[in-house]
């Protein structure tokens, strides 16, 4: 028979239709690989040469208020523009092209240049949490704007080109390729099986226990069945949620906690400021009323072994498809047993 722990076997993302491999057997070589121990370079709490510091002049020449807490922006360099003219072009039905805007904006979760998710207080978290849910509808009210990106690309490794506390918040006027694979997927299994896919999921899961990392009472975190990053994570509202400004007090609340934890128990996993993608997945805002879409975070990070030897897609993965040797389960399990206390204030 199969067994999931021991023989090659490809799973399916129900959300993308899309399959990974999985070849646990590549880890019959001891795990207790050389962990690099990272040094534990301290950031200043204020850097003059950071231009989202409070205060500090950006690179196109405004200067930043000395903000308190959470601090919002149009990005001077935004990838997608709300001015640009209406066009589009097609040759042979080959060559096909079409202007997109749209509105981009920059969120500073703090003023301390220093701090990250994992290391700030919870109800601070909260304010970033409320300033996400305010963005959300705010960038929703405009005609032009059918979806709304949240995502916080955390981590030199990730790209982030300052680390100063921050993500972006891209309004478009398409639906985005994985939000609209996983839309239709949702909207599919709505329709068959009258229920929430993410909702059976979700349930499935904390029924299992297998894959769970955490959870509280309303949001879950799980390592997906079908993840293909090794510590990959996903954060799903417990209950039936459309959208991040749906969300009551005591949810948001939630919301604030299972991030801080998820955050704290990657950082304690290698000793170093784990980097990642996060981002949330909800209904576009295209006026429709997308009842089969389900509030949830994906947790991208690219580390294997250690702070220092990372997963790269590439070869078979980006010419075939994904592959993973550390199951699901294995790497939930090694997050499960991380303390939920940072380890730089053990």
């Amino acid at each position: 028979m199969l067994d999931l722990n021991e023989h090659a076997h490809r799973r399916l993302n129900p959300l993308t239709g899309e399959w990974v491999i999985v070849s646990p057997h590549r880890t019959k070589r001891p795990w207790q690989g050389q962990v690099e121990l990272p040094g534990r370079p301290e950031l200043s709490t204020y850097d003059p040469d950071c231009y989202l510091c409070p205060g500090n002049r950006r690179a196109e020449g405004k200067a930043n208020p000395h903000y308190p807490d959470v601090f919002v922006f149009d990005n001077d360099f935004p990838a997608l523009q709300c001015d640009i003219p209406f066009g589009h072009v097609d040759s042979g039905n080959l060559l096909l092209a079409e202007a997109e805007r749209g509105i981009c904006r920059v969120v500073c979760f703090s003023p301390n240049h220093s701090m990250t998710l994992p290391r700030m207080q919870a109800p601070d978290i909260r304010l970033i949490v409320d300033e996400w849910a305010n963005q959300y509808a705010d960038l929703a009210s405009e005609p032009s704007i059918r979806h709304v990106q949240i995502f916080e690309n955390r981590g030199e490794m990730m790209g982030a080109s300052n680390p100063h506390p921050h993500c972006q918040i891209w309004g478009s006027e398409s639906i985005p390729n994985e939000p609209a694979k996983e839309l239709r997927s949702l909207g599919e299994y709505a329709s068959k099986n009258n229920s929430c896919l993410l909702c059976d999921y979700s349930a499935m899961e904390t029924n299992s226990g297998e894959r769970v990392v955490c959870e509280n009472d309303h949001f879950l975190a799980v390592v997906p069945f079908w993840a293909v990053y090794p510590f990959e994570v996903m954060v799903l509202s417990k209950e039936h949620k459309i959208s991040i400004d749906k969300l009551a007090d005591a949810e948001r609340d939630s919301l604030a906690d299972i991030l801080k934890v998820v955050t704290i128990r990657y950082d304690n996993l290698f000793l170093t400021p784990f980097p990642y993608s996060m981002g949330f997945h909800q209904a576009p805002t295209d006026g429709k009323e997308n009842q089969h879409a389900h509030l949830h975070a994906h947790f991208y990070p690219p580390l294997l072994r250690s702070a220092t030897v990372r997963k790269f897609l590439v070869g078979f993965e980006i010419l075939g498809g994904p592959q993973r040797d550390i199951t699901p389960e294995a790497a939930a399990a090694r997050l499960r047993e991380m303390n939920e206390k940072h380890y730089l204030h053990i």
